[in-house]
């Protein structure tokens, strides 16, 4: 849980930073794992977490019960409904990811800035054609905000659940 809070709390750092607002969350949360062991506790974990047979692209889980984070200060309480649990990769040290949505008009000119090399407040941007997403970074923090401009809704057919 302790990972959760931080990644959640360093995304919307770098949302305010680069778009001086909180954008909504997607709905999903990744944790990264970093050594072999920590993955098969961390995958036996979401497994009692969240549904078997309800995930996007055998990646995102549906939780049983959403993930609640209180605000705190000016973040507002957030709500995620699906856990990503990522293998360890030497070349990616991060905690975590969520997702953000923004709208598609404003989505549309971050890709033009991210794909002519635009920094914003020391924020680097880089587009994703394979998600169609946009990766938020700066050196400073270890997490990753990717911005979209769908909600995980969206992707997955939750209403037979």
């Amino acid at each position: 849980m302790k990972a959760i809070e931080y990644v959640h709390i360093a995304c919307f750092e770098l949302s305010k930073r680069v778009f001086g607002k909180y954008l909504p969350v997607s709905g999903n949360l990744g944790v990264f794992c970093h050594f072999d062991n920590e993955f098969a506790f961390l995958t036996r974990v979401r497994e009692e977490l969240t549904e078997k047979d309800v995930n996007w692209n055998q990646k995102y889980y549906l939780l049983h019960q959403p993930i609640v984070i209180s605000s705190r200060g000016d973040i507002p309480e957030t709500t995620y409904t699906f856990l990503y649990v990522r293998r360890p990769d030497e070349d990616k040290p991060q905690v975590g990811d969520i997702d953000l949505v923004l709208d598609s008009n404003e989505f549309e000119t971050l890709k033009t800035q991210s794909l002519n090399g635009k920094e914003v407040n020391g924020v680097e941007l880089f587009y994703r054609p394979d998600l169609n997403m946009i990766r938020l970074s700066a050196s400073n923090i270890d997490a990753l905000p990717y911005i979209t401009n769908k909600f995980m809704e969206e992707n997955v057919n939750t209403s037979n659940v």
